[in-house]
């Protein structure tokens, strides 16, 4: 069914009359009436009379009347959808972060962001480096944040930040009174570390095989709350973000072991599909991202709903968050 011809009859039968439904048109009388006429041919049936004063439906024409009615209230609550998409008053951000992020980043930033666009939907799902990305890729989320060092072809990877990993121990731990520890002493430590796929545990891996080091791994664990408060038991040691530690260690919970030589910093990736287009809420989100970064610590992040108005996000620009400081051993 031609929607065109459908407006027409629409209009006409509104107004009672082709004069009057040419004029709420804005085209001409005989224009509306070929269409009309084309429209009935098509359909093969009569849907007005035609009178000397006007046309009257007929039975046919009072049934398309009524879903006519429901087509064009819908195409008015479309347009409508669509106009509260753009202008921020509705819209989902579906959000995925590895756990690191997820955990200690990530829910302060979201919590921001809600305060200046409540009708927004946000979801945070946190896992790791590789699940996020696979979700990406599978339509599930629609931007991903990850520490790991994974790569995968159908995704555009940015940098926003950088994060350092820092060996963590039970704040009475014999090794703090001989600090800094060498290198070469990391190899017979018992250490903590999260599961294969996980991005810390990656980094750290990496950054000890550049000195010839094979870690001690005594345990594995998938949860970082877990790595805690175990090394705070004292039954190991453990490379841990430092995004995860402030509040352990202002509690004096855990010791950070300074290692000669050794600095583990990493970058902090956004992930966006490769020709995925932004929403406009997917790119408000991105923007305040960049926002918080280009104004840490100075700036009211109210001053961010206004970005959106200025400046487009480009699908592969790097919106960046604030980095935390490093804690003094």
């Amino acid at each position: 069914m031609n929607l065109n011809h459908l407006a027409i009859f629409h209009a006409v039968a509104l107004a009672g009359g082709v004069s009057a439904g040419a004029t709420r048109l804005h085209i001409s009388q005989s224009a509306v009436s070929k269409q009309l006429g084309d429209f009935e041919q098509h359909l093969g049936t009569t849907l007005f009379e035609r009178l000397p004063r006007g046309v009257r439906l007929t039975e046919a024409g009072k049934l398309l009347l009524g879903y006519a009615n429901r087509i064009f209230v819908l195409e008015k609550e479309a347009a409508q959808a669509l106009g509260d998409l753009h202008a921020l008053r509705r819209g989902r951000v579906a959000i995925g972060a590895s756990r690191t992020l997820g955990g200690y980043l990530l829910p302060t930033v979201l919590a921001q962001f809600k305060r200046l666009h409540p009708e927004i939907e946000l979801s945070l799902e946190v896992a790791n480096t590789n699940t996020i990305q696979s979700m990406l890729i599978d339509g599930a989320i629609d931007v991903g944040f990850t520490e790991g060092l994974a790569r995968a072809e159908a995704l555009n990877f940015s940098v926003f930040s950088e994060d350092q990993l820092l060996l963590i121990a039970a704040p009475g731990d014999p090794l703090a009174q001989q600090l800094p520890l060498s290198i070469e002493a990391l190899a017979d430590l018992p250490l903590l570390m999260r599961e294969p796929g996980s991005g810390t545990r990656a980094v750290a891996e990496q950054a000890l095989a550049a000195h010839g080091i094979t870690p001690n791994i005594v345990m594995t664990l998938a949860s970082t709350e877990a790595i805690k408060r175990t090394v705070a038991a004292g039954m190991g040691y453990a490379f841990m973000s430092e995004l995860a530690i402030d509040t352990e260690l202002n509690a004096g919970l855990l010791k950070v072991l300074p290692v000669s030589g050794l600095i583990m910093r990493r970058p902090l990736h956004q992930l966006l599909l490769k020709g995925s287009w932004i929403s406009p809420p997917v790119g408000a989100f991105l923007h305040f991202l960049r926002f918080l970064r280009e104004h840490a610590g100075n700036a009211d992040p109210v001053a961010a709903d206004t970005l959106t108005e200025r400046a487009p996000i480009r699908p592969n620009s790097a919106p960046t968050i604030p980095r935390t400081k490093s804690p003094a051993p």
